[in-house]
């Protein structure tokens, strides 16, 4: 393998795209609402990537993405990961996630102590939202408090972590009602 290269592929979430060096895969990116503009986004992240066909190694990863949005059950801990000018904090979480078996969460305060960094919640979070290696690195399967399954990283497209969670068979989580997202940022009735 020489260079950068990327791959757009079908899922059933819709068109997927991956992008790799000669150290491993460096992004996925999730469905965007159309293929241009997942096409874009890979483009944005990865300019000196050319479209190719994909390597053995990528195409494992390829089947196993495939595979996983069909709910089927599959193993993605050996797919190499590039991850040069990845923070090494960023790092240490992206390995705890990929140890996070199919179908359990964790909260974002449980990887930090986890991690025995417990009052990093904040820099796992912010961790989290920057996995350019969505569904390999599974960080739908990292909620906030309260279990929270509504956001997902700037990698994810139109996919949101409850549904990769429903497709994995995990535990119901919550989500944020109209007046989870209203009530905290209304100002108080005075009472009469």
């Amino acid at each position: 393998m020489t260079g950068r290269g990327y791959s757009i592929f079908d899922t059933a979430i819709g068109r997927c795209g991956i992008a790799w060096s000669p150290a491993g895969i460096i992004g996925v990116q999730l469905p965007e609402v159309r293929e241009i503009d997942t096409r874009r986004r890979l483009y944005q992240l990865y300019p000196d990537a050319r479209e190719l066909r994909p390597p053995a190694n990528v195409q494992v990863a390829i089947e196993g993405i495939i595979a996983l949005s069909r709910g089927a059950a599959c193993d993605l801990s050996d797919v190499a990961l590039d991850m040069t000018g990845i923070p090494a904090f960023n790092q240490r979480v992206y390995a705890y996630t990929r140890a996070i078996p199919r179908g359990e969460t964790r909260t974002y305060a449980e990887v930090a102590a986890s991690l025995r960094a417990s009052g990093a919640v904040h820099s796992v979070a912010r961790a989290i939202g920057r996995n350019p290696f969505m569904i390999i690195v599974p960080c739908h399967r990292v909620l906030e408090a309260g279990n929270y399954a509504d956001k997902i990283s700037a990698f994810g497209g139109a996919i949101s972590k409850r549904r990769l969670l429903s497709i994995e068979g995990a535990s119901q989580t919550s989500g944020k009602t109209l007046f989870d997202v209203l009530l905290p940022v209304a100002p108080p009735r005075p009472h009469p």
